[in-house]
């Protein structure tokens, strides 16, 4: 079983940045892969940044160059920088993380006003 708990979303104005992070209750040396996901109103949840455990990321076309995922295995956390936000990026954003099952995090809210 793995827990996963996020934190760091908020309102922040179009052109800012924040930094999301996702605690996992397990070493993530463990874990395949991780993620960030986010679900806007109305539209479905969909893939974000990922990154492997070799380290090999992946970005949505339309967060490239703005965000970027990272993580610290000292702190078993995961991280999503993201920059030059849009009123578009607004959403639930949550951390997803694989090993032979998928889990999810609770969701942390990511409001972008214009």
């Amino acid at each position: 079983q793995v827990q996963l708990v996020e934190s760091g979303g908020g309102l922040v104005q179009a052109g800012g940045s924040l930094r999301l992070s996702c605690v996992a209750s397990v070493s993530i040396f463990r874990l395949n892969t991780m993620g960030w996901y986010r679900q806007a109103p109305g539209k479905q949840r969909e893939l974000v940044a990922g990154i492997t455990s070799g380290g090999t990321t992946n970005y949505a076309d339309s967060v490239k160059g703005r965000f970027t995922i990272s993580r610290s295995y000292g702190k078993n956390t995961v991280y999503l920088e993201m920059n030059s936000l849009k009123p578009e990026d607004t959403a639930v954003y949550y951390c997803n993380a694989e090993v032979s099952l998928v889990y999810w995090g609770q969701g942390t809210q990511v409001t972008v006003s214009s």
